[in-house]
């Protein structure tokens, strides 16, 4: 089913292109969840230590709990990188789920982060075995303003100009549950003067809904203008769900999104679109023979940015069209001419990007 709807892009039979083309100097760098590759992912260390490897962008992702409050959290749930279970352990749901939503900012802040991990044989089993090991130093859940606040900081002291890119996280999930979190994060981005297509700041949601009502109601509302990002999901992933008037969620299809006349429409409310790198380079290719799906093609055929997700070096994560993580950066940026890159490795990708500029 992927691969027919791909394919059907525009109208348009996969590109074959060898991996060779000119590097950009606007090409941008997204430290995904921070420098998430070497300190547990949405820490404040991982952002400090993100920023310090000069990305144009850092990211976000959000989520909002019981008393309102928001947090960079990449899961609605808690369970995934804390010790909820062991610090609260009666407040799973009926899934066995912790959600974040269920509990307030002070039991939130109680809780120590970790390396992302999944429960084996009811075991802790670390997702990347080689980053940084569980459990060792002490780290927290921030606030969407601590992190702002601590970024626009070192921007005070150390002169840059690196950005934000927030992810609106289940708006669907956070709407059923009775709170407006996209309304929340506006404010809070205004606040912080985070107003208009100049500031230095993505907004993205894999909720295409959401996305227009942001554009067509909310931002105007505030009189914002900031730039929007639509994420884009395979309909079985289950990414944004759909709920009826009888409260039964289905989940919602994404599939026009990769026909002829879905990147048209994307663009009348996003300035942009972060795709699963495979949307963009067919697992198809070999190397020597990249394929291209058409997606960037037709993004910028409307005007709008493409920043794929995501890019890792960690073992088994290269993919067998490319050489290496230089290499599959290269294949991206230059022959699939992305604009910029997600990456739990911000330092390499930037480097990399030096490198071609010289």
């Amino acid at each position: 089913m992927k691969k027919t709807i791909l394919t059907a892009l525009i109208g348009a039979t996969i590109l074959s292109t060898p991996a060779l083309a000119q590097a950009d100097s606007d090409k941008i760098v997204v430290a995904h969840r921070g420098a998430s590759g070497y300190l547990p992912e949405h820490t404040l260390p991982a952002k400090a230590l993100a920023y310090a490897m000069k990305p144009d962008y850092i990211e976000q992702d959000v989520v909002m709990t019981k008393d309102d409050q928001l947090v960079v959290l990449h899961d609605h749930y808690l369970d995934r990188v804390t010790n909820v279970a062991e610090v609260f352990p009666d407040r799973a749901r009926k899934d066995g789920r912790y959600y974040a939503i269920d509990f307030t900012l002070a039991e939130i802040k109680q809780l120590s982060v970790t390396e992302g991990f999944d429960i084996k044989d009811g075991k802790q089993v670390q997702g990347f075995p080689e980053r940084y090991p569980m459990w060792k130093s002490d780290f927290k859940v921030p606030t969407l303003q601590e992190e702002i606040e601590m970024i626009q900081g070192l921007n005070k002291t150390l002169g840059y100009d690196i950005g934000i890119y927030p992810e609106i996280k289940a708006p669907w999930f956070h709407r059923h549950e009775g709170k407006d979190i996209s309304l929340a994060v506006l404010n809070v981005l205004k606040q912080y003067g985070y107003t208009s297509k100049d500031s230095k700041a993505y907004l993205q949601t894999f909720d295409f809904d959401e996305l227009k009502r942001i554009h067509d109601q909310l931002m105007p509302k505030l009189g914002m203008d900031v730039k929007l990002v639509q994420l884009m999901a395979y309909t079985d992933w289950n990414e944004t769900m759909v709920y009826d008037q009888k409260g039964q969620a289905a989940p919602y299809n994404y599939d026009w999104m990769f026909k002829k006349g879905g990147m048209e429409t994307v663009a009348k409310y996003a300035d942009g679109i972060g795709p699963w790198k495979p949307m963009v380079v067919s697992d198809e290719s070999t190397k020597g023979n990249i394929k291209l799906t058409g997606l960037v093609k037709a993004a910028h055929a409307q005007g709008m940015q493409v920043h794929p997700y995501t890019f890792r070096s960690d073992m088994g994560r290269i993919p067998a069209y490319a050489n290496d993580f230089n290499d599959m950066l290269n294949i991206f940026y230059n022959t699939a001419d992305v604009d910029g890159v997600f990456t739990d490795f911000p330092d390499k990708a930037v480097n990399f990007l030096a490198t071609e500029k010289h």
